[in-house]
C-alpha cells in the first residue's frame, strides 16, 4: 500500500482524514482505489475519465503530469499528494 496525503479541502470527503492508504500499481490503480473506498472524492479528483485539470498528483514530490501521467507507477511505500489548485481574487 501507499500513502496518500490529503488537503485541508478534500477532507471531508475521507471523513477527516490527513492521509489513507490505498493500493495501485500506478497513479490511476491508486486512485481508482481511493476513490473506491471514499466516493465522496470521485467528483472531486476525476473529470472526463482523466484527472480534473485543477487537481495536482504527486508521487514521492514529482508532479505525474511531467512523468507518466496516470500510468506513473507507485511504488509500495511511496507517498502520493493530491494537491487541488487554489484559486483567489
Amino acid at each position: 500500500m501507499s500513502v496518500v496525503r490529503i488537503p485541508p479541502t478534500l477532507r471531508a470527503e475521507t471523513q477527516g482524514e490527513r492521509q489513507v492508504e490505498a493500493r495501485g500499481a500506478n497513479v490511476r490503480e491508486l486512485l481508482e482505489d481511493l476513490t473506491a473506498r471514499f466516493p465522496a472524492l470521485q467528483e472531486r479528483i476525476w473529470e472526463d475519465g482523466g484527472v480534473a485539470p485543477f487537481v495536482n498528483v504527486y508521487v514521492e514530490g514529482e508532479d505525474v503530469r511531467t512523468l507518466g501521467g496516470l500510468e506513473t507507477p507507485v511504488r509500495e511505500g511511496a507517498t502520493v499528494i493530491l494537491l487541488p489548485a487554489m484559486a483567489g481574487g
